[in-house]
């Protein structure tokens, strides 16, 4: 899982550039939740930023953290200078500081679930929020899906994003509902259709850890195969998964 976690520096570049970034919508439904005003939030795991931004928009200021030197220098040609880039894991995160928001855009698995819950709280204002979002993007199509499965099969056998509890849609709010250091634990999703060229599907795939771990002539093997099955362009689907809850 670490080395997984750790994968993502050398494609930081194709990672801005291909992954999906987030709809104002979002920050929409965890402003409403948190029902009161969010002045300071903590990212984790903010990558090149694509979540730091929606944000920020708002006028939260946001401290983003990233334990990746690459992701966080590709963060910083990204996000407004409002924004504090700190280059550090979450679990060595020093608890000195407290924000009214602790958000994780699909990097909450990847932290060591020790003492993962008791760190949050303890970065969080009494009453303050923590929002948990994730968007994989899949292939619409079944039968395109199939065969993508296939073409990949014989080096990578699931590509999704590692599930702590096997229900990777309902994790984190199993385990918030739980703890005893949050309460009103609440799960939602929003919706969301996209079209992609092959070669940028392709590229949004060469951002995912399963393929990083490959090596580079087996990982060129298994993308050619993929995109021998696939037509000129696809529609996945990516909608968000959010859990939100509030500090106890």
């Amino acid at each position: 899982m670490v080395e997984r976690a750790l994968s993502f520096g050398g494609a930081a570049a194709a990672y801005e550039r291909f992954r999906t970034g987030y709809p104002d919508e979002l920050v929409d439904k965890v402003l409403e939740y948190a029902g009161r005003a969010v002045s300071t939030a903590l990212e984790i795991g903010a990558g090149t930023g694509k979540a730091t931004r929606v944000f920020a928009a708002r006028g939260i200021a946001v401290t983003a953290t990233e334990p990746d030197a690459a992701m966080l220098e590709e963060l910083r040609k990204q996000v407004p200078s409002s924004v504090t880039a700190v280059q550090g894991a979450f679990e060595d995160l020093p608890l000195t500081s407290t924000f009214d928001l602790v958000f994780a855009a699909a990097s909450l698995h990847w932290t060591d679930p020790t003492d993962r819950w008791t760190r949050v709280a303890a970065l969080l204002n009494p009453g303050g929020i923590l929002a948990s979002f994730n968007g994989p993007l899949y292939l619409a199509d079944k039968d395109l899906d199939e065969a993508v499965v296939l073409a990949r099969s014989e080096f990578v056998a699931d590509d999704g994003i590692p599930s702590r509890d096997g229900t990777a849609e309902e994790w984190p709010g199993t385990d918030l509902l739980r703890s005893d250091l949050f309460t009103d634990v609440r799960r939602t999703s929003i919706q969301r259709r996209t079209t992609l060229t092959a070669a940028d599907y392709i590229g949004h795939l060469s951002t995912l850890s399963a393929y990083l771990l490959l090596p580079g002539r087996t990982r060129e093997l298994v993308f050619e195969r993929i995109a021998a099955v696939l037509p000129d362009e696809v529609t996945l689907v990516s909608d968000l998964t959010l859990h939100l809850a509030r500090r106890s």
